[in-house]
């Protein structure tokens, strides 16, 4: 029997391991029905599931700010936000900005990310499993808080310079933060793990020139690091990507997660015979229809078809469909998928 670490590599390599490997995200608030209904903490109820995967994450060390009224968090950016988990920023401080302002701005320093920890975080696993690292970047996102998203789809057209010199600050911070932690726990991470979610239910949010110009040269740059410091590169991206897969892949990304089968163009069938020689799928088994409303036999079912459309040849990890399965989604769902993984998802 493989090591959790070993499955995952031998599916990187798109090779069959033993078994297909086990993802779980889950919420703080899910994490905490998991206590409540089974009286498990969160590495008990890993052990429980046999997730093949561990994730640190450094610390910070930075200056703290003191939130406006009605705020409940702030970006590394400094956009204010409110609402729901990470909620919806409160303001869009370079909406009105040209590229002077913009380069003026008070860009975050990465030397507040505290990497001090970071190495004996990883190296607590002894090797046993897959270790996710580095800066989750989503550059695209703190884009649309700094700008507002209708002032970055017209900049795009209008100021290009300053979409560009945008970009390029946000993701100078991410490179230099996830170069600082793979420096300090170089050979205890294995996976640079980042966040960007380009896609709607019924398709991008950008065109696939758009992507090009304005997004996958930094997307490129981050994989680039990643692969100089011998990681496999894993983007999580929800909603339907599909004509965005192949500019992703040429740039090197060797993972796409979470996988939306409910979204346009993003048939399991059709994603596997296309790409899947090419790019590891991770997630797959819907968190909409299934995991939420449906039922533990519902699940099952539902987990069986996932994986007959994408196990074969290697290339995939099973999970849910959404990055951190969410609060709403019955716990006995969540158990029926994973036990449903480990009786259909033998390679023989």
């Amino acid at each position: 029997m493989m090591t959790p670490r070993e499955r995952v590599l031998t599916t990187f390599d798109h090779r069959e391991p033993d078994r297909v490997p086990v993802w779980c995200g889950a919420s703080a608030e899910f994490q905490q029905k998991v206590r409540d209904e089974l009286g498990l903490d969160e590495e008990a109820w890993l052990l429980r599931i046999r997730d093949d995967f561990r994730r640190v994450r450094a610390g910070d060390c930075g200056p703290e700010f003191a939130l406006s009224p009605g705020a409940t968090c702030r970006t590394v950016f400094g956009v204010e936000r409110h609402g729901l988990g990470y909620g919806q920023p409160l303001s869009h401080p370079l909406a009105d900005a040209g590229l002077a302002e913009v380069d003026a701005y008070a860009w975050p320093d990465p030397a507040w990310v505290d990497v001090s920890r970071i190495r004996e975080e990883a190296l607590r696993w002894e090797g046993r499993y897959a270790v996710l690292g580095g800066d989750w970047s989503p550059f695209f996102h703190d884009a649309i808080d700094l700008l507002g998203m209708e002032r970055l789809y017209f900049a795009m057209a209008d100021e290009p310079e300053l979409v560009q010199s945008l970009m390029r600050h946000m993701v100078d911070y991410y490179h230099e933060s996830s170069r600082r932690v793979f420096e300090a726990a170089a050979g205890a991470i294995d996976i640079f793990f980042i966040g960007n979610d380009f896609g709607s239910q019924r398709g991008p949010l950008l065109s696939a020139r758009h992507f090009r110009s304005f997004v996958l040269p930094h997307l490129a740059r981050l994989i680039e690091l990643g692969h100089g410091y011998g990681l496999k590169v894993m983007l999580h991206c929800c909603g339907g990507i599909r004509p965005l897969i192949p500019d992703m892949i040429d740039a090197g990304l060797d993972a796409l997660h979470a996988v939306q089968p409910s979204c346009l163009g993003m048939d399991l069938a059709g994603l596997k015979a296309e790409f899947g020689d090419r790019i590891v799928f991770n997630g797959a088994i819907d968190s909409h229809h299934v995991l939420i409303k449906g039922t533990p036999e519902t699940v099952r079912e539902g987990t069986r078809e996932a994986l007959r459309a994408m196990m074969p040849g290697g290339g995939y990890i099973a999970g849910a469909s959404h990055d951190s399965i969410l609060e709403e989604t019955p716990v006995e769902n969540v158990v029926a998928m994973f036990d449903a993984v480990h009786e259909f998802g033998a390679y023989a």
